[in-house]
């Protein structure tokens, strides 16, 4: 079976991905549109997608493979716990797997939620919690404080009490919790401090600073959309041929903040799949064949929500990032050599 990836279009919205392919593969049956579903041949949106039932939305992108795709070598059935106590607990998020679900998914059942794994889930599981095995269930939870990309790899913070959400939530919203990134770009970077409004489209359907650059209060974005300020600290670890290594340190915490920030200075984060397009619609090019998007959250500290106690972890680069670094740091021996 051969199909381009297509977009989901206006009318498919609301329907489930295998209804949709069951529309554009005509005719085949559903038992065989679940099998190809299963069987890892289906991609949503760049990710394999194994659940049938799953509701689309306009611009979802479908792609189907002419063969399986490789489970991941490191499935993620163990997460490092670096802290846990009745009120909170801090985990190394692995890449590849989202922190939360999403608003849509959250009544889903425990048969459900183990197609498609997520973070929390993961670890309620490791921690002795049950996964929901019936809607509304009222069982503990894990608190979400934080939320790390799919592809960014690093510490993560969950809340397991009401009052340590609420702490935690304050420590958040003041900016007060330290959480410093390693990130991997292309060309050569000088240390500054970004400060841009954060809007939903930037004017091409993309998340990104509104237009007109506006100082760091609340204003409207394109279509009147409410922006954000955003502040990211950047300074340069080491330069590389063509690349840089920087530590960026979050001021407020946006979503895709510091990828969107590197991007709009012409330097997208290696890997990076989203916001590695200028305003005008080219392509900014990537020879780095980075395995995922090379971002990890390095350093994670604040206040104990409950005890007031000081707490800080800090997580070294996992083994792709590091494999990423070593090779592009032996690409500048031979250019040293010469000199």
């Amino acid at each position: 079976m051969n199909h381009p990836p297509f977009s989901v279009p206006a009318e498919h919205a609301g329907k489930t991905l295998a209804a949709v392919l069951r529309i554009v593969l005509a005719p085949q049956t559903w038992k065989q549109l679940r099998k190809l579903i299963a069987g890892r041949r289906v991609k949503l949106n760049g990710e394999v997608w194994l659940d049938d039932a799953r509701r689309l939305k306009v611009g979802d992108t479908i792609e189907i493979l002419a063969q399986p795709e490789k489970s991941p070598q490191q499935h993620i059935d163990q997460i490092v716990i670096r802290h846990i106590d009745e009120h909170i607990v801090v985990v190394e998020k692995p890449s590849g797997v989202s922190t939360v679900r999403h608003p849509a998914e959250k009544d889903w059942l425990e048969e459900r939620r183990l197609l498609v794994v997520t973070l929390d889930d993961l670890v309620m599981r490791q921690i002795g919690m049950r996964l929901p095995r019936k809607k509304h269930d009222p069982r503990p939870r894990l608190r979400v404080v934080q939320r790390l990309d799919k592809e960014t790899s690093g510490l993560v913070v969950f809340a397991r009490t009401v009052e340590a959400e609420r702490g935690l939530g304050m420590q958040f919203r003041k900016h007060t919790v330290t959480r410093r990134y390693l990130a991997i770009v292309s060309g050569a970077m000088v240390p500054q401090t970004i400060r841009t409004t954060l809007v939903k489209d930037r004017g091409d359907g993309r998340r990104g600073s509104a237009p007109d650059r506006p100082s760091p209060h609340r204003g409207r974005g394109v279509g009147g959309e409410g922006g954000k300020a955003a502040v990211t600290h950047v300074s340069v670890v080491e330069a590389l041929p063509g690349y840089s290594v920087l530590w960026c340190k979050l001021e407020t915490g946006r979503t895709h903040q510091i990828r969107i920030h590197l991007a709009e200075l012409g330097h997208p984060v290696c890997g990076e799949r989203v916001y590695n397009r200028r305003p005008d619609g080219t392509t900014i090019s990537d020879a780095s064949e980075a395995p995922r998007l090379a971002l990890h959250a390095v350093e994670l500290g604040f206040l104990h929500p409950v005890t007031d106690e000081p707490m800080h972890w800090e997580m070294p680069l996992p083994s792709d990032l590091q494999t990423l670094l070593d090779r592009l740091r032996d690409s500048k021996r031979p250019n040293e050599a010469t000199r």
